[in-house]
């Protein structure tokens, strides 16, 4: 959630605190030469800099958010088989071990860790292994996954688990402070500080089937092994499942990715209630013949958006009263840029919620709620359609 700007100024003040603290009496001194001061200053001189150093401590609240967030992060180890070419030794298959991390959470009575689905991927259950931060070693009772969004959940039972707070991330903004926790290279319970750098991020190469995207970005640190742990915002609360990074060298050059934790907790629930995960549906058929030059040619003044060529009875979007014609520039507050984006932005959307659609008609913009639902059973000709 967002911080309040009074709260933001007083972690923003490091620097200034450290100017003072060498401007301070006595550490001037310090600085034009250490053999200057006897011993009786040295000491007032540290005894003034302790003052100094539990004031700035005082308003360090990241000491308070890992303190929290610690007991509920923890470190997955999947032994698989190995698929490649080079996956035998004297003509047997080689087990490889993967190592990433997760968080646990509480749905109803229950406990689960949410993860990411490549993890875990091809390992038996028998070969999964949850280690806590306290040392404790857990095996899940039951792993269930959704490819699409390379979102995982492991059930786990055991006492005094502790459940991390799950935030809102449609309330995450750019620039808001966060923190990564996990198992970069194995070191497992690491921390690692940035800023939330951009929103809703799609359309990346990250192949295994990973289909929809709407990721944070973040400069925090994620490295592999972070996979599957949780970016959290200074409340303490989850607000994204760190998946992937962004780099030439295989390491962190300060470009992250994290699923929104709307999106996990949306696919988590389904598939800890039925084992599946079931799409969101809007109930149109897309023109796949817009473009920007039509949409500039027809005076949008915008060369983005999709355009609505037919719409499906009894669908969500006929009950809203979209038109064939309308263009759709914004869902959900998003700017959309294609067909492709408006299918993706969709399927990740929570069943049963009312959605604000931006749209031009007749060359007016005009704004309608549409609750998406689940797909019915229609046949439809057209290769898009969200």
């Amino acid at each position: 959630m967002r911080c309040q700007p009074g709260a933001i100024g007083r972690h923003l003040s490091w620097s200034l605190l450290i100017v003072a603290v060498c401007l301070a009496p006595g550490v001037a001194g310090a600085q034009e030469g250490e053999e200057t001061l006897t011993p009786e200053q040295r000491e007032h001189a540290y005894d003034d800099l302790a003052i100094r150093a539990a004031e700035f401590e005082a308003k360090n609240i990241l000491k308070q958010v890992v303190k929290l967030a610690r007991p509920t992060v923890v470190h997955i180890e999947a032994e698989k088989q190995e698929t490649s070419g080079r996956a035998t030794f004297y003509g047997r298959s080689r087990m490889v071990e993967e190592a990433g991390s997760g968080v646990i959470i509480q749905y109803g009575q229950a406990y689960f860790v949410l993860t990411n689905r490549h993890v875990i991927k091809d390992a038996k259950l028998s070969d999964i292994s949850v280690h806590l931060f306290d040392g404790r070693q857990l095996t899940p009772q039951l792993v269930r996954f959704d490819e699409e969004t390379d979102i995982a959940v492991l059930g786990i039972s055991d006492a005094n688990l502790v459940p991390a707070r799950i935030g809102n991330s449609s309330q995450t903004e750019i620039g808001d402070f966060v923190v990564a926790m996990g198992s970069p290279f194995g070191l497992s319970q690491s921390v690692t500080m940035g800023i939330v750098s951009a929103k809703g991020r799609w359309n990346l190469e990250l192949g295994d089937g990973v289909k929809y995207q709407d990721f944070l970005q973040t400069d925090a640190a994620i490295n592999p092994g972070n996979s599957g742990g949780p970016l959290i915002n200074l409340r303490g609360e989850v607000v994204g499942i760190n998946t992937a990074i962004a780099s030439n060298s295989g390491g962190n050059e300060g470009v992250g990715f994290s699923i929104p934790i709307n999106v996990v907790v949306n696919v988590a629930r389904q598939l800890i209630e039925g084992g599946s995960v079931v799409r969101a549906f809007l109930g149109v058929n897309l023109d796949q013949d817009f473009g920007p030059q039509e949409a500039l040619r027809m005076g949008l003044g915008t060369a983005l958006g999709a355009r609505v060529k037919s719409v499906l009875a009894g669908s969500p979007a006929e009950s809203a009263d979209l038109r064939p014609g309308d263009v759709i520039v914004r869902y959900d507050g998003v700017r959309i840029e294609d067909d492709e984006h408006l299918i993706n932005i969709v399927k990740l959307t929570e069943i049963g919620r009312k959605v604000p659609v931006m749209l031009i008609r007749d060359r007016e913009r005009m704004v309608v709620n549409v609750e998406v639902s689940d797909k019915p059973k229609v046949q439809t000709t057209s290769q898009v359609t969200p």
